[in-house]
């Protein structure tokens, strides 16, 4: 197998969509926010929607940290299964964020459509596959809990999985609600219907320096000393977050992925449904609008990014195997292979939200393996939040919880 690796395999199929000045000026505007990738995008595109005066700015070119290297598996499912959920955190809360994962992948499919962005977005079924009998039964009690919450889940039993998807595994849940997307053109195609209709200003390349508050304001210094004067910041920094706090809330995993050269056809169930596993770490896989089979998996803990691109090929060819013990019937030819580094925390929810060391500043950060879901979220919990609206997800995502 000889790989096309290193690289994000959207970042080489769609190239510098849209590029931005850096910032050479003093400026001021009513909300400042830090990272140009999905989540900032998202955040850039309600706010500004909304009236507020937006300024984004990136150390990078927009969208080049982990958005260009996500799968963009959209998923209402949480890392942490709703039953295991609901002991760590309680009933309300755990059923109330598997919902709205739910509602938050409705709202950005009919953003999308309504506002035709070229993305690569396709809804789909998820079909979460126990691997072995041990996984089956836990996997029947997480079934349980779901449709006993009112999610609708449908129950496979392992004939039922191989005579639909020709998927080996003792069991499955499938539900409906769930999408797959381009998140790298959806994140430029989202900054610059900002910027054409809502008058949101982007600079890249331009980096936080220091950052002085008072009781009204934020003077943001950039790296070349410019200053921006805010009246709220909101990081949209991912995983790069940790070093801004004092206390520990993510540990950083390495994941992988795979993508095959085009296929002639794809069976539409294969299509039009997503899986993954119960393994540790579980494999993921789905297909993309160019017709090509996307495998992810293979975490580890990170370590640094040499060692993690280190093995790039390596990883690529477990997760081939992998494909193939799941999908025996599906060939591929594997084609790019990349890495890329993810947060998990300690109950797999996201922290979104203020936080006592920055005042005039909001977080939103999606960590975990539907980071894009929750960035959605995001959007509603931080428009709440500076208009002074009360959000039980203000609460439930809060830092000192």
């Amino acid at each position: 197998m000889k790989l096309r690796s290193g690289e994000a395999y959207w970042l080489l199929k769609n190239g510098i969509i849209n590029s931005y000045p850096s910032l050479r000026e003093n400026i001021t505007c009513d909300v400042l926010i830090v990272g140009g990738g999905i989540t900032g995008s998202l955040m850039a595109y309600q706010l500004s929607s909304e009236g507020y005066k937006v300024v984004l700015i990136d150390k990078r070119d927009v969208s080049l940290g982990s958005t260009c290297a996500t799968t963009a598996l959209l998923q209402y499912e949480i890392d942490e299964p709703l039953y295991r959920l609901i002991d760590k955190v309680g009933k309300t809360t755990a059923v109330e964020c598997y919902k709205e994962g739910i509602v938050a992948i409705k709202k950005l499919g009919t953003l999308i459509r309504s506002n035709n962005m070229d993305c690569g977005f396709e809804n789909k079924s998820s079909c979460y596959v126990a691997h072995n009998s041990e996984s089956k039964e836990w996997l029947s009690k997480e079934f349980e809990c779901r449709a006993e919450m009112g999610i609708k889940v449908k129950w496979l039993s392992e004939m039922q999985l191989w005579n639909a998807y020709h998927v080996n595994g003792t069991a499955a849940i499938l539900s409906q609600s769930a999408a797959s997307v381009d998140s790298y053109r959806l994140a430029h195609a989202l900054l610059s219907n900002a910027v054409e209709n809502f008058g949101l200003e982007v600079y890249d390349h331009t980096e936080v320096g220091t950052v002085e508050y008072d009781t009204q304001k934020n003077y943001v210094y950039t790296d070349d000393s410019f200053l921006i004067v805010a009246d709220n910041v909101v990081y949209a920094t991912g995983y790069e977050t940790q070093g801004m706090l004092k206390n520990k809330i993510v540990d950083l995993n390495s994941t992988y992925a795979c993508i095959s050269e085009p296929l002639e056809s794809i069976p539409a169930s294969i299509s039009s449904t997503i899986f993954w596993d119960t393994q540790s770490p579980y494999l993921y896989m789905r297909s993309t609008s160019d017709s090509r089979i996307l495998i992810g998996g293979a975490d580890e803990p990170f370590a640094n990014s040499k060692k993690r691109d280190r093995i790039i090929e390596e990883k690529g060819l477990v997760l081939v195997e992998k494909l193939y013990e799941m999908m025996p019937t599906i060939k591929i030819i594997p084609d790019f292979c990349w890495a890329g580094t993810f947060g998990v925390t300690k109950d797999a929810l996201p922290y979104i939200g203020s936080h006592p060391d920055y005042p005039n500043s909001y977080f939103v950060l999606g960590f975990g393996g539907n980071g894009i879901t929750f960035s959605i979220m995001g959007m509603k919990i931080i428009s709440d939040a500076l208009a002074g609206k009360p959000n039980k997800f203000l609460r439930y995502f809060r830092f000192e919880r």
